[in-house]
């Protein structure tokens, strides 16, 4: 019997799923649809006037093996391009004035004008308070309050949460967005001990191995960027995408225990499938699923998401006065500027920008400032010229932009999300054939969607096994 399993959305969730379930399930008719005119998703890069842009992530990290493990199987090995030296060492933030190096290790964080003496105290101090004894979830902010005091809170959780998920600290979970952080103090008592620990545990693996030891979260990308491995993916997949199909509803039928799953489109005969799965973003997710379970579907868009426009901005090296010697700089959102951030692209990895030339990219919006999003572009431009003016002394105009716009941009796991995840998931074994994926569940990153894709893909192939048997 051929297995027909349809998946809706191409992005990289969609397209890590089809080309893990292709493998594991060689008969299977898979059938993947996709609202836009391209795979990939937020996942894309484009190409103008010699500038090499990314519209969404900027790469991916090796602290999961998934998405280093699926580039290898694509023949993507000889073309991975790892971040530079200096990207990977220094990054900086805006606090109003110029720009401030976080620490990158014990020394310069004893001499850093960040904290102050009783802020660096109370840091150092972490390793010797007790695990939290309270059950239930906990806000990145409350967590980085208790355990490494308000200042520490205000500048560096404030900055991590901005730089990965432009969100609230008092708003987000702890344990759905830094799960390692909560598994940390759990093991250990301690985040400082705990990252001490397992260092020193990969260390002696590597000895005993006989390997230079090597620090995890490098982060990897392409020459040509990630639509490299967009490309890859889609062109290694049995069936093409089917690209301009607006998927509007998805209805059962068949017998309760095994159901056939009806995909239905604008303008299409729809399509049957033992197995449906839905990839694309929690709010299209909840009109498709509404006529089936209105629970399920109003849970599902109960997930908040914030709106982030990303800005390209391209200069002439000589017009940047400053060495750009790391990844870029953020700005926590407790300083209320008009950026989260800047990413120094053309110095992250090479050919970005023309010889002679830097590419920027500028992150605005985020949860609290969403109505940057929505400026138009002479205002958008000239609030970034004076952000770059205070924070880099760049007062030339950017020969080069571009403007990308991201209306439902990072989904936002606020205190709660991994119980609501919990009764999803609950809810869908009423449903069975029937899934759910992306980054709206159990994580945001690249790496995130390539693992749930590869997780996914075993539980289809065991739950369709069954069914046959």
């Amino acid at each position: 019997m051929s297995h027909r399993i349809v998946i809706v959305c191409a992005g990289i969730s969609g397209l890590s799923l089809a080309y893990r379930l292709q493998q594991r399930l060689p008969g299977a008719t898979i059938t993947l649809l996709e609202q836009g005119d391209r795979p990939g998703g937020a996942a894309w890069t484009l190409r103008e006037n010699g500038f090499l842009v990314e519209t969404g992530p900027n790469g991916f990290l090796d602290s999961k093996r998934f998405t280093l493990e699926l580039a290898r199987e694509l023949g993507l090995g000889s073309q991975l391009v790892q971040a530079t030296e200096a990207a990977a060492k220094n990054r900086y933030l805006f606090l109003g004035h110029g720009l401030q190096p976080l620490p990158g290790g014990f020394a310069a964080f004893i001499s850093t004008d960040l904290l102050s003496w009783r802020g660096k105290l109370s840091l150092l101090w972490e390793r010797f308070r007790g695990k939290r004894t309270q059950a239930g979830d906990e806000s990145i902010d409350a967590f980085a309050r208790r355990r490494a005091g308000n200042e520490a809170a205000d500048v560096f959780a404030d900055a991590l949460v901005t730089g990965i998920y432009a969100g609230d600290p008092k708003l987000l979970s702890l344990p759905a967005c830094f799960p390692r952080l909560a598994d940390l103090e759990n093991t250990y008592g301690s985040v400082i001990k705990g990252f001490a620990r397992e260092a020193k545990k990969r260390r002696a693996d590597a000895k005993a191995r006989g390997v230079p030891y090597e620090k995890p979260g490098k982060m990897w990308s392409f020459p040509g960027g990630l639509r490299v491995l967009v490309e890859a993916l889609t062109a290694n997949l049995r069936r093409p995408p089917a690209f301009g199909v607006t998927v509007r509803a998805i209805r059962k039928t068949g017998d309760a225990k095994k159901p056939v799953w009806r995909v239905e489109a604008e303008g299409h005969d729809g399509w049957d499938a033992d197995a449906a799965v839905l990839t694309c973003p929690a709010h299209q997710q909840t009109g498709m699923l509404a006529d089936i379970d209105d629970e399920l579907s109003r849970s599902i868009g109960a997930i908040p998401y914030n709106r982030v426009a990303v800005v390209a901005l391209g200069f002439r090296r000589a017009d940047v006065p400053m060495p750009l010697d790391g990844f870029g700089f953020i700005a926590p959102q407790n300083t209320h500027r008009d950026l989260l951030g800047v990413q120094w692209c053309s110095s992250i990895y090479p050919d970005r920008a023309p010889d002679n030339f830097v590419l920027f990219r500028a992150m605005c919006g985020g949860w609290n400032r969403a109505d940057i999003v929505a400026w138009d572009e002479s205002r958008l431009l000239d609030a970034l010229r004076g952000e770059l003016r205070l924070a880099m002394n760049v007062t030339a105009a950017p020969i080069f932009h571009k403007i990308i716009r991201w209306d439902k941009a990072i989904p936002q796991y606020h205190v709660g999300h991994l119980e609501r995840v919990a009764a999803l998931e609950a809810r869908l074994q009423k449903h069975p054939g029937l899934w759910l994926g992306g980054n709206a569940y159990r994580g945001v990153a690249l790496n995130d969607c390539t693992e749930q894709g590869a997780i996914l893909a075993e539980r289809i192939h065991h739950y369709l096994s069954e069914a046959q048997g």
